[in-house]
């Protein structure tokens, strides 16, 4: 598809929106960056874009610019802004960079494995990369993660093949991509506020099997997954693939006596099976970490890489900061650091991992409801410390289904409310318990995002490891 000489709108001055104007700028498109923000950074943003003759303008973002022949927005903007409003009225075309990116392939670009999910996107995605390497293959994690898309499209690297992580925003504006393989890992509410309902939520994230040439790969565990593989329309010839914690059918990958097997991807599959890899290989080994690992190695077998490089590239991954991350062990407790995970479903696959937790939990709930998650987690509870704006909610959900586990309520929503739930944590637990963070909300509240919160985790945990004189 050719820019050129078209009047393009790109919405959002965020890392996508530049990257973006950018690209568009550079293949011959008249660009307007609108923003309702107003901020020192976002005007000090639009200097250079300014400067390579992209106008920029800030503090209004819901008119459509005049004669606006497609509108690019970021993930984040809301289907319901104004400005789409006005792109409908006026029969304007609005996708996201994603869309762009896909367009702007040609017959040489390197193909995409795709990932989507409620959580475990980015794990997975990287484990795939690390796995992708290891069979000696140019490729990079990229999407909702790491270089924007489109540079990564645009750029002279050349690749084999791309890791591409899609939230459902970046779906939802991507109506033409077409993957060579694809994998939902889970489906649980979330995000609802920017798509509606639940069904229109999965509905985004089934548009990634849409179209797909070999694979589509599905969560066995979780039927909301497989049921979007059955919706989609894909290319003839075009496999479902399950991966499972239990022993794998047909088609499916899964796990037999600490290992992980292939029964998908194998000369008569109906009688045989492949060894890919080790549950010890993966680290750390919880649960749904072997899940993600299961999907990543699906993804590749798809692709056609060798078993060795499964494990190879398993054996080699590391998980990025805040995901069941063990800071240190003291007085015989173990302190986990799981900040990432900022919703119920995350924050129960989190505590399943652990025999005797005590949980450090709060935050911003988004709207969730805390019931099923207490009620799955109680009988691992030994304890739990509440933080946050809408701790209320989890105490009352652990009054209602964890009655007998001994709760503190934090009644502050400072930053140094972290190192008192720690010391509160650490007064709870005894040795072989698990001291958790995994909040199963969001963390605005309290701090900038999930980094700074497990930080500061991370840094009260120290403090007490260091002694009574470092906690002062």
């Amino acid at each position: 598809m050719s820019f050129n000489g078209k009047h393009i709108t790109v919405a959002g001055l965020g890392v996508s929106g530049v990257s973006a104007a950018r690209a568009l700028a550079g293949l011959g498109a008249r660009v307007t960056v609108v923003d309702g923000g107003d901020s020192a950074a976002l005007r000090e943003r639009a200097v250079p874009l300014e400067a390579a003759g992209i106008t920029v303008r800030l503090g209004d973002a819901d008119a459509l610019p005049e004669g606006t022949d497609l509108v690019v927005t970021s993930p984040g903007w809301k289907p319901d802004s104004p400005l789409f409003a006005a792109a409908a009225a006026a029969g304007v075309d609005v996708v996201g960079d994603v869309e762009i990116a896909w367009q702007l392939r040609d017959e040489t670009s390197a193909p995409w494995l795709a990932v989507t999910g409620t959580n475990g996107k980015t794990t997975t995605v990287q484990m795939l990369a690390s796995i992708l390497e290891a069979a000696g293959l140019r490729t990079a994690a990229i999407g909702n993660i790491g270089t924007p898309i489109i540079d990564v499209v645009l750029g002279e690297q050349q690749y084999d093949v791309l890791a591409v992580e899609l939230s459902s925003y970046q779906l939802h504006w991507a109506p033409s991509l077409r993957a060579h393989s694809a994998a939902v890992l889970n489906l649980a509410p979330d995000h609802l506020d920017w798509h509606g309902s639940m069904e229109a939520y999965a509905a985004d994230k089934g548009r990634i099997y849409e179209g797909n040439r070999i694979a589509c790969v599905y969560n066995v565990e979780d039927p909301a997954t497989e049921h979007l593989v059955m919706e989609a329309d894909v290319e003839e010839g075009c496999r479902a693939i399950g991966f499972t914690l239990g022993a794998p059918g047909p088609s499916m990958v899964g796990v037999v006596d600490g290992l992980l097997v292939d029964r998908a991807f194998v000369p008569d599959r109906h009688k045989n099976a492949q060894e890919l890899a080790e549950v010890s290989d993966i680290k750390p080994a919880a649960p749904h970490n072997i899940a993600n690992a299961l999907a990543a190695a699906a993804l590749a077998r798809a692709f056609g890489v060798e078993p060795a490089a499964v494990r190879a590239g398993l054996r080699a991954f590391r998980p990025d900061a805040h995901r069941i991350a063990h800071v240190a062990d003291v007085d015989g407790v173990a302190y986990v650091d799981d900040s990432k995970a900022t919703n119920t479903h995350a924050a129960q696959a989190s505590l399943a991992a652990y025999g005797s937790i005590v949980w450090i939990a709060g935050g911003l709930a988004k709207g969730a409801t805390f019931d099923e998650l207490v009620a799955a987690s109680a009988k691992r509870l030994r304890g739990a410390v509440l933080i946050g704006a809408d701790r209320a909610l989890i105490r009352e959900a652990l009054a209602r289904h964890a009655p007998d586990v001994p709760v503190v309520d934090l009644d502050r929503t400072d930053t140094g409310a972290m190192a008192a739930a720690v010391r509160e944590a650490a007064r709870l637990a005894g040795p072989g318990d698990t001291v958790l963070l995994a909040p199963a909300c969001a963390s605005m509240d309290m701090f900038t995002n999930y980094n700074k919160r497990g930080v500061a985790f991370a840094e009260a945990v120290r403090d007490l490891a260091a002694g009574p004189g470092a906690q002062e």
